[in-house]
């Protein structure tokens, strides 16, 4: 009996580790390289300093060849280890050099050796890492020098006192739960899909030593002010053993601008200095001018103990009023429209780690060179150095916290967009989750590029929404707070952000809230011999040649100036690059093909950055108020388009229509038949030179006809949604004149789910200096 049940353990244990092999390599099946993949070089991996914002010429990268094990979490460290890992890229990664999947039940095992430097007295070794995902267990030499939770925040270890004498042997313990646990984990999951990508486990970041004396500079964090002329500098120590002076530097050009130095007292572990910025040069995309700093910390003799080297940028980013009285985002005190692109970060050769920093920057610079203002790191923490080109470069950045829910329990965690309440993230959970923010504010504080934090993303993992929000304003009241990014909206933080697909849309600013499109456009073409798989290649809309797709593009974003005219601040379209199945990328996912063209591109996003401070309405919509139209539910005379049509017979209705109930609407008629005729005159004093169309349609096919003419079509399968879309009417404006004009629309609902309202504006300026408001129509509406 006893060797029955051994086989039939034995047998379960092989289908286990059988079942286990086919899944793992099921996620991992698919290779794409791109131009950067044979430029990696094991013995200069990432080889720059990691820390921009604080830099030392001391330092050691143990960047390189590590051994690695994965093993069960029953046992402890591994004998033997089972071969070589190419650090910093994840277990996962095919530039690991492993390729293999670790699991909830598996630790991944690290181990390096490494040589020291004599220490002179009192001198520390410091041993960083940039990140590493998630729990992370350091032991040097045999014992154990900490712990660390959070996939993306930087940390160091103090391991002087566990030194030996000799070689040092370096072990790291990671265990990762991915989507089975509610850390933040962003876009990974066990079972890739659709949207979401392929797991990150262990190193993703450089780990470096650092030599620092007894007394040394902990953390820089630099605050400019452009309105009071000032960089506050904040310096943190560990408690000094006796009394300093800190000279601070900042240099333009290498001119030193400002300087200041202050006495430091025994036991202090902080001081703060204002440097005056006398005629500060301001930074902004358009000149990304940055100050240089030169910080050294002296003893009472002014003999140098420790120096670092910063920098920070003069910049405001805050909300105001435009002309029309609009709540816009201002920088630098001006409002700027910023447009983007959702970049998610991710790299078929290195998945959360690009393969050299030169590939990481080439992102920034395509992103750059179409003519956006700004990026959207979407639920993913980049590398410092990251940050630092988009200092660089001028590009302002939206920074999303990783967003972390269990896929188990995805119903109660994954708030609707109609939902009432927020989840009720377990007390554990939830400070986990704002540790690991505060962090990455900490972190990322000084780097100018970053002008709003994301805390919360649509409904993922969204929980106490305000409270987020509010604290993340109250913590870095420097920058604006986008809270949730998407669906749910509170009614907190500094705007409200709506998500539509392919779009474009918006809810009207708010008193204190500036308006954004905090995603938008999802355009696809996969782009035969650039794909990662041979499974379903997805996009929100999806094109099978580039002239259509690079068509559709540029009706998409010429669609933007109407909404720009309403108040909307900010867009972000999805996305920068195709990520394994999602090709709604701009550029292929190994980065060979920008699917448009770069100048074209640029020329239609120009225009954007003009100021469009005028819209006037020409036939109002009923998003916010009922309107009425003249309709009828069944097909009327053939010559109902004309203006001498007499619809005496027709009846007046409120707008919108809809054939159920739709909590996204106001008030309705409700339209029972498969069709609905409607009509409407409206008068203009001027002829406008273009005009503007915001509709809500979903599961409708519409004709559209102006004076009798077809103007455009709609075909809209999708379900019902919150917003209302814009598009350009182009060439509608040819089919307008002065004093009478009847718009006439045809709809038909597809399968008893249809809805409809629509309105007419241009952004025309045709009154001289509009009062301050909004612009009033040119001229009247009225039933016909």
């Amino acid at each position: 009996m006893r060797k029955i049940l051994v086989l039939i353990l034995a047998a379960v244990l092989s289908y286990h580790n059988l079942w286990s092999q086919v899944a793992q390599d099921s996620v991992l099946q698919y290779t794409m390289k791109t131009r950067w993949s044979d430029e990696v070089n094991p013995e200069e991996v990432w080889p720059n300093y990691p820390r921009p914002q604080m830099v030392r010429d001391d330092w050691q990268n143990l960047n390189g060849y590590w051994q690695y094990a994965i093993s069960s979490k029953e046992k402890n460290e591994p004998k033997n280890f089972e071969g070589e890992i190419l650090v910093p890229f994840a277990v996962e990664s095919a530039l690991s050099e492993v390729k293999r999947t670790v699991g909830t039940d598996n630790y991944l095992w690290y181990k390096k050796t490494f040589e020291t430097p004599e220490l002179e007295a009192g001198e520390k070794l410091l041993l960083h890492f940039g990140a590493v995902d998630w729990e992370s267990t350091v032991y040097v030499n045999g014992t154990e020098v900490g712990t660390h939770r959070g996939g993306y925040d930087p940390f160091t270890f103090d391991v002087t006192k566990h030194l030996q004498s000799g070689e040092q042997e370096l072990i790291v313990r990671v265990w990762d739960p991915t989507d089975e646990g509610m850390q933040g984990r962003g876009k990974q999951v066990n079972d890739p899909r659709g949207i979401w990508y392929t797991p990150v486990t262990g190193i993703w970041q450089t780990v470096w030593l650092e030599n620092v004396p007894q007394n040394y500079i902990k953390d820089v964090k630099v605050t400019p002010d452009i309105d009071q002329k000032t960089a506050k500098i904040d310096l943190q120590f560990p408690a000094l053993s006796s009394g300093f002076t800190v000279l601070i530097k900042a240099l333009a050009d290498g001119k030193e601008v400002s300087s200041k130095q202050i006495p430091v007292g025994v036991k202090s572990e902080e001081v703060q200095v204002l440097l005056d910025i006398k005629d500060p040069v301001l930074w902004s995309p358009d000149n990304p001018f940055l100050y240089d700093l030169q910080i050294s910390l002296r003893d009472q003799e002014g003999q140098v103990i420790d120096d670092v080297e910063s920098y920070f940028g003069m910049r405001k980013i805050s909300l105001g009023k435009d002309p029309n009285g609009y709540t816009r985002i201002l920088l630098n005190n001006e409002p700027l429209f910023q447009f983007g692109l959702l970049d998610q970060g991710w790299w078929p050769d290195g998945l959360y780690t690009a393969p050299t920093e030169e590939a990481m920057v080439y992102d920034i610079k395509v992103t750059k060179d179409l003519g956006f203002n700004m990026l959207r790191k979407h639920v993913k923490v980049e590398p410092a150095r990251f940050y630092y080109h988009c200092d660089k470069m001028g590009m302002l950045v939206w920074q999303d916290m990783p967003s972390g829910f269990n896929t188990v329990h995805r119903d109660e965690q994954h708030v609707k967009h109609d939902a009432r309440l927020d989840w009720e993230r377990p007390l554990e959970s939830a400070i986990q989750f704002e540790q690991e923010l505060k962090s990455m504010i900490d972190n990322f504080h000084s780097f100018p590029s970053i002008v709003v934090w994301v805390p919360l993303n649509e409904g993922w993992g969204q929980y106490d929404t305000k409270r987020i929000a509010d604290w993340t304003k109250a913590y870095d009241p420097t920058r604006l707070v986008d809270a949730p990014s998407g669906w749910a909206d509170r009614g907190a933080g500094d705007m409200i952000d709506v998500h539509l697909y392919p779009g474009p849309g918006m809810e009207l600013p708010e008193k204190d809230r500036a308006t954004v499109l905090g995603e938008f456009g999802g355009l696809g073409w996969p782009v035969e011999g650039h794909l990662w798989w041979n499974k379903r290649n997805w996009g929100y809309l999806t094109y099978q040649d580039q002239d259509t797709y690079q068509q559709e593009f540029k009706q998409i974003v010429e669609n933007l100036a109407g909404l720009i005219s309403w108040g909307l601040s900010g867009a972000i379209y999805t996305q920068t690059t195709d990520v394994e199945g999602e090709v709604n990328g701009l550029m292929t996912y190994d980065r060979e093909i920008i699917k448009l063209d770069s100048q074209k591109v640029k020329q239609w996003i120009e225009p954007l950055y003009k100021s469009w401070w005028h819209k006037h309405i020409l036939l109002s919509d009923s998003e916010h108020e009922a309107q009425e139209w003249k309709v009828s539910f069944k097909k009327p005379d053939a010559n109902w388009l004309s203006s001498d049509y007499v619809d005496f017979n027709w009846v007046s209705e409120r707008a919108p229509f809809s054939t159920s109930e739709n909590p996204f609407l106001p008030s309705s008629t409700a339209w029972k038949s498969d069709e609905l005729y409607a009509r409407k005159t409206f008068y203009l004093n001027t002829r406008p030179q273009q005009i503007y169309l915001k509709y809500y349609a979903p599961r409708t096919k519409v004709k559209l006809y102006l004076n009798g003419e077809l103007i455009t079509e709609l075909s809209d399968g999708g379900g019902r949604k919150r917003h209302y879309t814009h598009i350009h009417l182009e060439k509608a404006e040819q089919y307008l004149k002065t004093g009478e004009n009847i718009l006439a629309v045809e709809v038909l609902n597809l399968d008893n789910q249809g809805a409809f309202d629509l309105g007419l504006y241009t952004t025309d300026p045709l009154k001289e200096n509009p009062a301050k408001g909004e612009s009033t129509a040119v001229g009247a509406e009225s039933l016909h």
